[in-house]
């Protein structure tokens, strides 16, 4: 016997519920519970080990069809998926609004297609004319794309079944899609994830790379159900700041490449250029050295990147409550490093106002920043400027030792590349020609060494 009963599926995460209720129990979000497709529930009795069709096992050394990947033009954008296309894959992409991610595909579509690559651009937020008006403003009005303005997935595939499969399909954006065999407003749960299961059914049994654009949430996470990353092969994530001129691509999740690789690119009038060394871009303006400022070699998937990073220690008059402001790093992570310089290395900071911001917009989560924020933070409470042409990089641990980080000879060699002669950091690093390391151990030496110079 089959039973059906309702159910109530959250819009801004995905839980289910069934019965409704004016807040969300998992994300708390108001007024987000909407009635979803009757639930259908078998009995114990329904049996499924009988009425389908064999699966037919292969063996892991059958030689196959290998797939090759397929560049898009954009060395950048091929960093970040590691390596280009495959065929048969689905990318997610998502982004702030007006982060610049149309801009991308659109950039990426043309390429593709002037290689001789058969290109199809459906744009559901945008009519046909809008998209052909920033073809033009970035030089590819001429670019042979095949572009429609549609939101129902059932005319999109019923239009490609009758032709041949595209090399690449871009789907701007999945939340305006819109399914008729599926009860709901576009952009609801059920919606996204129906359309999303159809598209990514006809892109791997046509061999087309599928790139869906997805909306973001207010706190940056990807709009729709969580399921909808699983989905997909590759997750990645456009960033940056509208008030800097940098854009970072970075690749959340890749089943065919490295995790956390990141492409960047810099937005100008003609649209989105390559930028094939970022650490000019996020170094610039450094003219002369100055107390509180520290150079922190991080580490992107296999690229290293150099950044800036600047304290600031105001000392207070009266007895307010210090400020602690943070731009670009985490904010319990300062306290602690706090904490232990106090702890470990008898600085005062608790009568003084600490500003830490990481230059350019730029987000560090690499724990190996921790010795370049400190040599700032000192540096900025003892008004001593750092060795010039110097980079720290190392994790520090409660009781205020340097600890080992990943790929130590890899930054320092982008640091010696940039012409950096100084670098300063954990034992155990292989440091290359060109530069002079000096091995810290514990956080102590840290501050008689920028205490002792001049």
């Amino acid at each position: 016997m089959v039973k059906t009963k309702r159910r109530y599926v959250c819009q801004s995460c995905g839980s289910v519920s069934h019965r409704w209720q004016g807040q969300c129990g998992d994300c708390s979000e108001w007024n987000t519970l909407t009635e979803d497709a009757p639930a259908t529930v078998f009995s114990q009795k329904h049996d499924l080990s009988s009425g389908g069709r064999a699966v037919q096992f292969v063996a892991l050394d059958v030689p196959g069809e290998r797939l090759e990947r397929r560049s898009t033009g954009l060395a950048e954008f091929d960093r970040a998926l590691g390596g280009g296309l495959v065929p048969g894959s689905a990318i997610l992409m998502g982004g702030d609004p007006g982060i610049g991610k149309s801009t991308l595909l659109l950039q990426t579509a043309a390429r593709v297609a002037e290689k001789g690559q058969d290109v199809v651009y459906i744009s559901g937020e945008e009519a046909a004319g809008q998209v052909r008006m920033r073809a033009a403003r970035l030089g590819y009005a001429n670019a042979p794309i095949r572009l429609a303005s549609a939101t129902s997935v059932r005319d999109i595939l019923t239009t490609l079944g009758g032709m041949d499969p595209p090399s690449l399909l871009v789907i701007d954006s999945i939340q305006t899609m819109h399914s008729d065999t599926i009860e709901g407003a576009p952009g609801t749960v059920s919606q996204v994830r129906g359309c999303a299961f159809e598209l990514i059914r006809y892109a791997k049994e046509n061999g087309v790379a599928l790139v869906l654009v997805g909306h973001v949430t207010k706190d940056g996470t990807i709009a729709g159900p969580r399921v909808l990353e699983h989905m997909v092969d590759v997750v990645m994530s456009f960033e940056g700041e509208r008030s800097h001129q940098y854009r970072i691509l970075r690749a959340l999740k890749n089943r065919f490449g490295a995790v956390d690789e990141i492409g960047v690119f810099a937005m100008v009038e003609q649209g989105l250029e390559e930028v094939s060394n970022p650490s000019m871009l996020f170094l610039s303006g450094r003219d002369e050295p100055i107390a509180g400022s520290a150079v922190f070699p991080a580490l992107e998937g296999t690229r290293p990147v150099l950044i800036e990073i600047q304290a600031l220690i105001v000392r207070l008059q009266s007895g307010a409550t210090p400020r602690r402001a943070v731009v670009g790093w985490d904010n319990g992570r300062l306290a602690m490093l706090l904490a232990v310089l106090e702890a470990r290395c008898g600085l005062n900071f608790s009568a003084a106002e600490v500003y830490l911001n990481v230059a350019g917009g730029y987000r560090l989560s690499d724990p190996a920043a921790d010795l370049a924020v400190a040599a700032a933070l000192v540096s900025a409470l003892a008004d001593k400027p750092l060795a010039s042409r110097s980079a720290w990089f190392g994790e520090i641990s409660l009781a205020g030792e340097v600890r080992p980080v990943a790929h130590g000879g890899l930054r320092l060699r982008e640091a010696a590349k940039l012409g950096f002669e100084l670098g300063f950091g954990p034992a155990e690093v292989s440091a290359p020609s060109g530069i002079r390391y000096n091995s810290l151990s514990r956080l102590p030496k840290l501050v008689d060494h920028i205490m002792a110079s001049a």
